[in-house]
């Protein structure tokens, strides 16, 4: 009985270290990256406001060919939904929908992962006029996790997971926009 007694409250401070770490682990992330467009304010954001345009830079959409895509809405506008499906697993499934518009200035997006695994996050882009020919665009999102999963934020780094994959976005978005 004794033995069974020192097992059973091995298992309780196994369980609950990790549980009472997590209360102290932060529980949001921020990454955001920016570049500068030799382009008018005016030509990039009527560009980076289409969700079908970034289709044509963003590193992701490039991960699988073979996705499936589907468009509910008017693009361009709040409300509209870019939805994808792949059978890769680094690709997964979800849809994102613009949920606000400050015409010339930003969108705001929601992320909407369905697989592998549930989860959303706000996302946007930024457009600020530098000069008559260019303009900064911050790309970014920003997210909270649950307690007690937010231990994970302790082993994972999110912006050096993702941040790369919004810079090469962007490179492409201004190689684009500079032709």
């Amino acid at each position: 009985m004794k033995v069974l007694k020192t097992i059973f409250i091995i298992l309780i401070i196994i369980v609950a270290i990790p549980l009472v770490a997590a209360v102290f682990v932060k529980k949001s992330y921020d990454v955001e990256r920016e570049t500068i467009i030799n382009a008018p304010i005016d030509e990039v954001f009527d560009y980076v406001k289409y969700l079908k345009n970034q289709d044509n830079f963003s590193k992701w959409a490039s991960l699988d060919p073979n996705m499936k895509k589907e468009y509910r809405g008017t693009d361009g506008t709040v409300g509209f939904v870019s939805a994808w499906s792949s059978e890769r697993g680094d690709v997964g499934s979800g849809e994102q929908e613009i949920t606000n518009i400050v015409e010339g200035q930003r969108i705001d997006y929601e992320l909407r992962f369905l697989e592998p695994w549930e989860s959303r996050m706000p996302a946007y882009m930024i457009t600020e006029k530098v000069n008559e020919n260019q303009t900064k665009v911050r790309w970014g999102v920003n997210g909270k996790v649950k307690y007690p999963m937010n231990l994970m934020m302790a082993f994972m780094n999110v912006d050096k997971a993702i941040g790369g994959d919004f810079e090469a976005g962007l490179n492409n978005l201004k190689a684009i926009l500079e032709e």
